[in-house]
């Protein structure tokens, strides 16, 4: 043990200073791994979007530091590591690079490949440092997506605890196997490649980090800053009423029974410091990949949004450490056989709605007793395309798209826009990435003007992409929410449903949210409609003069000014005495004001 070792952990305690310093750096380094990935990254879901998870994890796969990344692709890694140590055991070296996208051994679904390196320092092992990222196609049924398939196994290539490097030599068989069984196999290839320096990075950091302040320090200092972020969760957690919050909403469909919606509910209990979050009550598994890995994916949305309500940087004074500890208080429960915890072989692909769903439930559940934490119903929408096809040279080309949704309108401010929702975080996709890579051209890209709910705080608005073909090819959409509008709270009202539209410019076809290779000839296009948000708060409270705004912004229209929020604008003028007079009105109608005769 060196002397500065000495001089910071003190009863078996390291001091504060450097704790912090510590946990600043275990951070740096889960950020300087995502930056390798951005930058070495092949394929725009990775390299734009952003669609990757990178951090630092202990012996026993406890996140120590996680990336700023999207939040589905690093609550997952716990899951990853435990996976293959199941596998594994003790076989695990200095330099293996091991892999696993198992969704039934903790992956999210197939195409989210892990691969971590063991970190040894000094003969032992002392950690992990994991890199996560959505690869474009793993073979299987669909290149890109896929909706319907009849079992994990059509998803394409799925491994768990296989090493992609054995003590540092390249796995080439692996590689090859790859090579023969995906369609992208340069992209793919490269992606895992940064993936493999990603980790390397990790590894070197986190046993500099030992050298500098001992191998012992770290490790107590690991520990303290997990236990005080559990006890920063279950302080927060006290604060609400002892009793059981409950929500439930419907999915369109399971992408084969188009008539059959799904049912997802929520049930909360709070007792003292902790919470279970149950959703047994949901509908049973299907027979598409429309099912859910419960560890991997949903285990990962619970947390990830009850995080940002308990624990969000706003509302805490104090920065709490983004690890392993804030989960401890939190129980998830679904049984076996719904679509959030199906039995194996079920396909289990797309998951997004699902558990955007189910986070949308927490906040809609909570909401009565954290008004200024929550917010209305938001998009909890993933609008995920893929688009492929055969260039010149017939070979496969493949483009993922994740179309941004909204936020519901919140205590003191509107909604937010064209932002991804809850546990996805993701980047859009700029159109010049695709003029420049992908045989699509980009007819529109912009605010679904006119749709987010009315209220005292608007619902955030959606977006409207057009894509055309120039080469013949075909598309998977992940969506949802057709069927349901995101609802509004305390009297605001509901947003906009999403929506697909073949060739809008045409004979347009309305499509169902979820296609599986719908198939397009060169020239043709599809529309995508995301969802806008509800609103927060009765229109009426709403300023006249905000709502005049919201009009000269194209953000709303005069006929919906004069409808939803009973204001008046003629001649592009807001008329102040007329509004007044409709609002008073509506007002007397609702029995907010006395009525008096003449």
């Amino acid at each position: 043990m060196t002397n500065q070792t000495n001089q910071t952990i003190i009863q078996n305690k390291v001091d504060p200073v450097t704790l912090q310093v510590i946990g600043g750096a275990l951070k740096t380094i889960a950020k300087e791994m995502a930056h390798v990935m951005y930058r070495m990254a092949y394929s725009s879901l990775i390299r734009e979007s952003e669609d990757l998870g990178a951090g630092i994890f202990d012996v026993f796969g406890n996140t120590l530091a996680e990336a700023d990344s999207t939040p589905m692709q690093l609550g997952c890694l716990p899951g990853y590591i435990r996976g293959f140590q199941g596998k594994l055991g003790d076989n695990q070296h200095p330099d293996d690079i091991i892999w696993n996208n198992d969704p039934y051994a903790g992956a999210s679904h197939s195409p989210d490949v892990a691969l971590c390196q063991p970190i040894f320092y000094k003969g032992e092992l002392v950690g992990y440092a994991g890199a996560t990222a959505h690869h474009l196609d793993m073979g299987g049924a669909q290149p890109g997506l896929m909706i319907d398939v009849p079992d994990v196994f059509a998803e394409g290539l799925i491994l768990n605890g296989v090493k992609l490097y054995d003590k540092g030599v390249r796995n080439e068989t692996l590689f090859e196997v790859i090579r023969q069984n995906v369609r992208t196999p340069v992209q793919v290839i490269g992606d895992l490649e940064a993936q493999v320096a990603a980790c390397r990075m990790g590894v070197k950091r986190f046993v500099e980090l030992m050298d500098k302040y001992g191998k012992d320090a770290v490790i107590l200092a690991c520990e303290e800053l997990m236990n005080y972020s559990e006890r920063m969760m279950r302080r927060e957690i006290a604060k609400i009423p002892d009793g059981v919050y409950e929500a439930e909403s419907w999915l369109d469909n399971d992408g084969r029974n188009l008539d059959t919606p799904l049912k997802v509910h929520v049930k909360m209990t709070k007792q003292g410091e902790e919470l279970e979050v149950d959703v047994s009550g949901s509908a049973d598994q299907v027979s598409t990949a429309f099912n859910v890995a419960y560890s991997g994916a949903l285990c990962v949305s619970v947390h990830s949004v009850l995080r940002s309500i308990f624990l969000d940087t706003f509302t805490t004074e104090e920065d709490v450490p983004a690890n392993e500890g804030a989960f401890r208080p939190i129980k998830i429960k679904a049984r076996k056989g719904c679509i959030f915890n199906p039995i194996k072989p079920a396909a289990l692909f797309s998951r997004g709605n699902q558990v955007n769903t189910v986070a949308d439930l927490i906040i809609k559940a909570l909401t009565p007793v954290l008004p200024n934490q929550t917010c209305a119903g938001s998009a909890a929408n993933l609008q995920f395309a893929s688009y492929a096809g055969l260039d010149e040279n017939n070979e496969y080309w493949v483009y993922i798209e994740v179309n941004e949704g909204s936020y519901g309108g919140r205590p003191g401010k509107d909604g937010m826009d064209a932002v991804d929702f809850s546990s996805w975080n993701t980047m859009n996709n700029p159109i010049e990435d695709l003029d420049m890579h992908i045989p699509l051209v980009c007819e529109q890209y912009e605010l679904r003007e006119d749709t987010g709910g009315a209220g005292q705080w608007r619902g955030g608005l959606g977006i409207v992409r057009w894509n055309r073909f120039l080469t013949d090819g075909f598309m998977t959409m992940e969506g949802d929410k057709h069927t349901v509008r995101p609802w509004g709270y305390k009297g605001g009202l509901p947003g906009t449903s999403a929506n697909l539209i073949k060739n809008p410019d045409s004979v347009s076809e309305e499509l169902p949210s979820k296609i599986n290779g719908h198939r397009f000839q060169a020239g043709e296009s599809v529309q995508i409609l995301v969802p806008s948000s509800g609103g927060y708060g009765d229109p009426l409270q709403r300023s006249a003069e905000q709502v005049f705004e919201d009009v000269l912004d194209e953000i709303v229209s005069v006929e919906t000014a004069y409808r939803d929020y009973a204001v008046v604008i003629k001649d592009q003028k807001l008329d102040v005495v007329a509004t007044e007079k409709r609002r008073e009105e509506i007002r007397r109608i609702r029995g907010k004001l006395p009525v008096y005769s003449e």
